[in-house]
């Protein structure tokens, strides 16, 4: 039952978190595979701010630039940390660089830097 509970609150904070965003998602490819352009940027970091920490969900909002990785142009929106490591070592206001990836079809923090 806690499964599903957070399961649920998890799909509700990636379909809800873009209604809030602050940018037209318009010109968002929702293609799976990146273009051959886009292939040479798949180990590339992108720069954002953290705007929220929420450690029981293990959710990072982040105010973040363009991932070309997912097609996805910037805003802010929550996003699930591949580890609860991740989710201790920043707060609200850090700067960090990271990087996003489609896992199972969840969008996912798979490697977060904090910076000085």
């Amino acid at each position: 039952m806690k499964k599903l509970i957070v399961a649920s609150a998890v799909l509700a904070a990636l379909f809800a978190a873009p209604a809030f965003a602050g940018d037209d998602m318009a010109g968002m490819s929702m293609s799976a595979k990146p273009s051959a352009a886009k292939v040479s940027s798949n180990t590339a970091l992108t720069d954002a701010e953290v705007k929220k920490v929420d450690a029981a969900s293990g959710m990072v909002t982040l105010k973040h630039g363009a991932l070309e990785n997912v097609g996805m142009p910037p805003m802010t929106m929550a996003f699930k940390a591949k580890d609860a490591a991740m989710v201790k070592k920043v707060k609200e206001g850090d700067k960090v660089k990271v990087r996003v990836e489609n896992v199972n079809g969840t969008l996912t923090i798979v490697k977060l830097e904090k910076q000085s």
